[in-house]
């Protein structure tokens, strides 16, 4: 057992909103002292690199309003209430970038965020695509944006996109694709 575990104290829920719930817990801490941790429940998502039938990827704009920027993304949804992450790969892929993928891949889990949420998303490789229909949600604005997937590493390296699920995913994305 690791000697950098902290022990839970108590714990309080200080907001509980549509998609996050926010905490405040008291911790010991390993040589003993009390401390405070606030973090963020997260229900987790999906991420989907979606290769198109010509070779592209699909990446999408949308404007993220906690930071007030347009930015340049993968596809990617939260889980839904009993959903699993392989399930939200499929609905949000379809909802946002109207098309289904008949070869999903899960390449790996990550934690984006882990000084204050307990956030998880899958990242999954969509190949053999069928264009449907996009169905986004009310509130959802994206602009779709297809990409050679060396244009969009490159994207990544002069800083055009800087979003971590999206960098993660396309150089998991390179690496499988281009080997």
């Amino acid at each position: 057992m690791s000697d950098l575990i902290e022990k839970r104290q108590s714990s309080t829920k200080i907001y509980s909103g549509r998609l996050l719930h926010v905490f405040k817990d008291d911790v010991e801490l390993p040589n003993g002292h009390v401390t405070t941790r606030e973090y963020i429940k997260h229900p987790g998502a999906a991420v989907m690199i979606p290769v198109l039938p010509d070779g592209d990827i699909m990446l999408i704009k949308q404007f993220r309003y906690p930071i007030g920027m347009t930015h340049i993304e993968l596809p990617a949804g939260k889980l839904d209430p009993g959903e699993s992450h392989l399930e939200t790969a499929k609905r949000e892929l379809e909802e946002e970038i109207g098309y289904k993928s008949n070869k999903l891949t899960e390449l790996t889990e990550i934690h984006p965020c882990t000084g204050y949420s307990d956030e998880k998303m899958w990242i999954y490789l969509a190949e053999d695509l069928e264009k449907t229909q996009s169905n986004m949600d009310h509130d959802e604005f994206i602009e779709l944006f297809p990409v050679s997937l060396e244009k969009a590493i490159t994207m990544v390296w002069s800083g055009e996109i800087s979003d971590v699920k999206t960098i993660i995913g396309l150089l998991w994305g390179n690496r499988i694709l281009s080997s």
